[in-house]
């Protein structure tokens, strides 16, 4: 595969004069970037440091960076890497590096490479383009501030005498590049370094930056709003989105999995041939992260054994014949009212009723409701950011009430102060109730954010609602934050005010293949095909079944399995196979990381599990963001739940 985007050192001569008069360089390399990935590091920085300790220079250090031109990763980065003693800066990367190292360090920046050879936006995929690979770079001498782009005629020998208040005669928006130069040269105390450089005087007449600045603007809008990273794919929710729950029928046949819940699967206390009514127990938690589960129907139980599972291939099940009478179990009945409930005895109702993340993660949320540390707030996760799937915004329209009562019981139980609904910008109807519900409502507030994927991320939600960030490894009560689902809280008042444990969910069918799609309230167990069935069955073509949306959802080779607690969504889209390609480095992986890591590495070290935990593999959310983007149309996610699964073996 063609290496066209380069960089080069400059040659001997040329850095000779770099270095003149300077000292004590610290020297920070980029690794190039938009080439197949064959090796990590570049050997410039090496030759380039063999060259200075020759011309009797010091060097106090020496860095090498994936995708300099990141700022926001960069800038996180800088501080550290440059030691106490660093009178300069010198940078071996293209144009973009150079510039980005220039901005965000006060030292004075140097170039020791120049650019060339290549077309089109160079650097990261989002990265505004500040670089015209001229190979010959200007950057060393204004202040890593390039004349080439950043002034509208693009000169080189200095102002052109038309700048007003210090803005460009051409493009008025626009601050003059010259003027920026001399004051950073001033700055740092180097303004007689530019009138002592030879500088080539050359005309330009083309004026390109409007063009460029419309472009950047046309992909960069919003771009690190909310949280760093995320993708935009086509929404797809206009199918459902405006279509009222309807209870499905009961099932004759619910097939009722043990583990539908992070954590150790529940442990069977049934026994076939046993009658058990609506909201009886039938398998008890397995340990502290486990849950307990219900029947959601009365009748016998047929069969204890292994049956299909969506996410997990084949789980043991307890299969129930319905005798159709929806009979309650003694053990469901109302408890007291919230005022009157302590915390525990709150605890003590989410954990007896089965009750786990309903947003596909099934984390036991009575664990989150004992978190050992202050609570400031609690988040109601109502982004529903995952294309197609409307079951969340169906919940929020339809028992707000509950998702309130949910929420301030959950406020009750850690003492958080403020409880925070996050409800991205495409649902506007459910901001205007949500907002009319809690007008009176004290600490109890909605927060808009703006719609981008994956806004529902429980470490993204709390960094736009909170603005703090989660620390590798931890978890959000580290930050004072406690987040849940809608339909989580929607099941915590449920629990409270009828004593009903997890038994059913709102559940959206949707897809380019399903003829007619809906939003239904489902009896947990109930058969996954007898839900499409009802919905026209799946069309003719090449069909892709998942469960959960397109983003995060599980691939299904069978529709013989049951909704569970955490089946928001049965879709059906096209089944679109690209062929793989070598990854190029494009560094587009990076740019889209919302948990800020290099997804490349993932697929690159496949195997090396030591080397994948070094680079933070564990903290990946497998979102597909990166997958999503990748311009080789690397299976990143797969490869990321190998080396995982490599990381958890490591003795």
């Amino acid at each position: 595969m063609e290496n066209y985007t380069k960089y080069k050192l400059k040659a001997e001569n040329e850095l000779a004069s770099v270095l003149a008069g300077k000292d004590n360089l610290f020297v920070i390399a980029c690794n190039k970037c938009f080439k197949a990935f064959e090796t990590t590091q570049e050997a410039d920085c090496d030759v380039f440091v063999e060259f200075a300790a020759k011309q009797g220079k010091t060097i106090t250090g020496t860095a090498k960076v994936d995708f300099l031109c990141n700022k926001p990763l960069t800038a996180k980065k800088l501080s550290a890497l440059i030691p106490e003693g660093t009178e300069n800066v010198v940078v071996i990367s293209c144009g973009l590096g150079i510039q980005t190292v220039a901005d965000l360090e006060k030292l004075p920046v140097f170039a020791a490479s120049d650019s060339l050879n290549y077309t089109g936006h160079h650097g990261m995929a989002l990265t505004k383009k500040a670089c015209d690979a001229c190979a010959q770079c200007y950057l060393t001498m204004t202040g890593g501030i390039c004349p080439i782009v950043d002034c509208s005629k693009s000169l080189v020998n200095g102002q052109c005498g038309g700048a007003k208040d210090g803005k460009c005669e051409v493009s008025p928006d626009k601050d003059c590049a010259w003027q920026k130069i001399q004051e950073r040269l001033e700055a740092q105390g180097r303004i007689g370094e530019l009138k002592a450089q030879p500088v080539q005087i050359r005309d330009y007449s083309k004026t390109n930056f409007k063009v460029i600045n419309e472009y950047v603007k046309a992909v960069r809008e919003k771009r690190f709003e909310n949280y760093y990273g995320g993708v935009h794919p086509v929404e797809g929710k206009e199918p459902t989105e405006h279509l009222s729950l309807v209870r499905f029928p009961e099932p004759d046949t619910v097939v009722i999995p043990m583990s539908m819940h992070l954590g150790a699967p529940a442990n069977v206390c049934v026994e076939v041939g046993d009658t058990v009514k609506v909201g009886q127990k039938i398998g008890e938690a397995a340990g502290f992260i486990s849950a307990p589960v219900h029947s959601s129907v009365s009748g016998k139980v047929v069969a204890i054994e292994n049956r299909p599972h969506a996410t997990r291939g084949t789980c043991l099940s307890v299969v129930i014949e319905s005798d159709g009478l929806d009979t309650l179990d003694e053990s469901v009945k109302p408890n007291k009212p919230l005022e009157e409930l302590t915390a525990d005895e709150i605890v003590e109702i989410v954990k007896n009723a089965g009750i786990v993340g309903k947003g596909g993660a099934g984390f036991p949320t009575y664990v989150k409701l004992k978190p050992g540390k202050p609570i400031e707030a609690v988040l109601i996760n109502a982004c529903e950011c995952e294309p197609m799937l409307t079951a969340d915004h169906r919940v929020l329209l339809e028992f707000a009430d509950d998702v309130i009562y949910g929420l301030k019981a959950e406020m009750k139980t850690v003492n958080a102060p403020r409880g925070i609904i996050v409800i991205e910008d495409n649902k506007p109807d459910a901001i205007e109730l949500m907002k009319e519900k809690t007008r009176d409502e004290a600490g109890i507030e909605v927060l808009v954010a703006h719609t981008k994927y994956p806004q529902g991320g429980e470490k993204m939600l709390i960094k736009y609602a909170l603005g703090r960030s989660v620390p590798s490894g931890g978890l959000p009560a580290d930050v004072g934050a406690c987040v849940s689902n809608v339909s989580t809280a929607k099941a915590i008042a449920d629990a409270i005010k009828t004593g009903m444990p997890l038994i059913e969910r709102v559940t959206t069918v949707t897809g380019k293949y399903i003829p007619k799609p809906g939003n239904f309230i489902v009896k947990i167990g109930t058969s996954a095909a007898a839900l499409v069935e009802a919905c026209g069955g799946v069309s003719e073509g090449d069909v892709l079944i998942k469960a959960g949306g397109p983003m995060m959802g599980f691939p299904q080779s069978t529709l013989d399995t049951p909704i569970m607690k955490g089946s928001n969504g049965i879709i059906a889209i096209e089944n679109d196979e690209p062929e793989v390609q070598e990854c190029i480095k494009c560094g587009r992986c990076v740019d889209v990381c919302p948990m800020e890591l290099k997804p490349l590495y993932f697929a690159k070290l496949v195997g090396d599990a030591a080397a994948l935990k070094s680079y933070n593999i564990m903290d990946c959310m497998e979102c597909r963001c990166c997958e999503y983007i990748c311009s080789s149309k690397i299976p990143l996610v797969n490869l990321i739940k190998i080396g995982k699964n490599a990381v958890r073996g490591m003795k």
